[in-house]
């Protein structure tokens, strides 16, 4: 988008006030605010924020070893705005927002999740292939009373239903309105199975604007949640008594020249590729290896449980729910195949540049994925398969495992999520968790 057109839809909006908005690694929302009038400046000088955000934890913890704080003098890095990623924020008041792309000593930061995935679909261009992408993303919704956290809407079995029943006060509606105008096309709504958690789903796109609208779409989630008095969580497993959130990705490849959908071949095998095949193969073979970037958290491995429709076993299936790889049933321009692994928590960014990394090796390395699955792979005999990590420390270990994987993703992003993540593992193991004393407390 030209300057001219920003400053125009700017002063339309009666905008003052620019939002300069960046993805740190946990794909939390970090950035700066800045009078509308310095505009063109922030355009071309960018803003300069701390190069440590990057290896910030949840709980203020910088573990040495990241190469982002002590080892550079804790120095800056500077976000300088995406002219295409302006819009006008329709839940703040005359207030603009643009995400931002990182440089150092004006070359692109390597930490950055952003420029991971920009350098991938890099690669994919070169092959003259287009990824496209869509994002379902679950959430659940909480309301305070006192100090404790109440779902918002607190009756089971209310899977599909409407209305005020569930969504006493719209935030649905709300939600749906802002996306619209924010440019996010959305398609559907609902309450999901669980109490007070929802999805709402919007149109595919090419992977970068679909990453940004997934960055944008959860800030939205929680910002607009807020001013309902309300809180907003993408966690894996919030709650002990309820299931969890998942974030499924679809990938489909289209022809860059012909925009022909390249995973789609009415003489295949079920009408699929032998292109995507192999991207699904490579999927599978790195689906341990990935696992650190689709389940962040210590929270994320309690999504990973038979019977609740997230991968526990690894294998494909053709609109098969209980697989970790899903082949929905359409065909010709909506062949696609959709990763069930991801946590709702996990960064966007992350998620869709990794499992493209995987399916590209698979391209590359005409990896065969083996026969699709039929059936409930939940009731399979334990041994038979092979299982996602159930811990932290064991996708750990997976991710340095998994060399080639390591390799196309750069040092210093796995650098910096393994010493994060290592440190945040430690923490957990060494807490003394309310269920201990419950436990053991009394007898022993």
């Amino acid at each position: 988008m030209e300057t001219k057109e920003i400053l125009e839809r700017m002063k339309e909006a009666g905008v003052d006030t620019l939002r300069i908005d960046f993805p740190d690694m946990y794909g939390v929302n970090r950035g700066k605010i800045v009078p509308a009038n310095r505009l063109e400046e922030v355009l071309e000088e960018g803003i300069n924020c701390a190069k440590p955000t990057f290896s910030l934890d949840l709980a203020y913890n910088i573990p040495p070893g990241t190469g982002t704080a002590e080892e550079v003098d804790y120095e800056d890095m500077t976000i300088v705005p995406d002219p295409e990623t302006f819009t006008i924020v329709p839940y703040q008041e005359r207030t603009a927002r643009f995400i931002g792309d990182i440089y150092v000593n004006g070359e692109p930061f390597p930490y950055s999740p952003r420029w991971l995935l920009k350098r991938v679909l890099g690669q994919y261009q070169e092959k003259g292939l287009e990824p496209i992408a869509a994002s379902e993303l679950e959430f659940f919704a909480f309301r305070k009373d006192g100090d404790n956290f109440e779902y918002y809407c607190d009756k089971p079995s209310n899977v599909y239903t409407t209305g005020p029943r569930v969504d006493p006060v719209d935030l649905l509606r709300d939600l749906q309105n802002a996306l619209l105008q924010m440019g996010i096309d959305v398609l559907y709504s609902n309450h999901e199975f669980f109490q007070a958690q929802f999805e709402i789903n919007w149109r595919h796109t090419n992977v970068l604007k679909m990453a940004d609208q997934t960055f944008t779409f959860k800030v939205a989630c929680k910002e607009m949640a807020f001013q309902h008095e309300l809180f907003v969580t993408f966690m894996g497993r919030p709650k002990d008594e309820m299931g969890g959130s998942g974030y499924h990705t679809h990938y489909s490849i289209n022809d860059a020249k012909t925009g022909k959908n390249v995973f789609d071949d009415p003489a295949g095998k079920e009408g699929m590729s032998d292109l995507m095949r192999y991207f699904i193969g490579g999927q599978m073979a790195h689906a341990k290896g990935m696992t650190l970037f689709f389940a962040p958290t210590i929270n994320s491995y309690k999504r990973y449980v038979l019977n609740s429709f997230a991968p526990y076993y690894l294998a494909w299936g053709l609109d098969n729910r209980t697989t970790y790889i899903r082949v929905p049933r359409e065909r010709g321009m909506a062949t696609r195949v959709e990763n069930r692994a991801a946590c709702a928590s996990a960064n966007p960014y992350l998620v869709l540049a990794v499992g493209l990394i995987a399916g590209l090796d698979g391209i590359e390395n005409h990896t065969d994925p083996g026969d699709y699955y039929v059936g409930d792979i939940y009731t399979e005999e334990p041994g038979k398969f092979e299982t996602v990590p159930f811990y932290m420390r064991d996708a750990i270990e997976e991710l340095e495992k998994d060399k080639a994987l390591c390799e196309a993703i750069g040092p210093q992003i796995v650098q910096n999520i393994l010493t994060v993540k290592r440190n945040e593992e430690e923490r957990f193991r060494t807490y003394v968790t309310d269920w201990e004393f419950k436990e053991y407390f009394y007898h022993l």
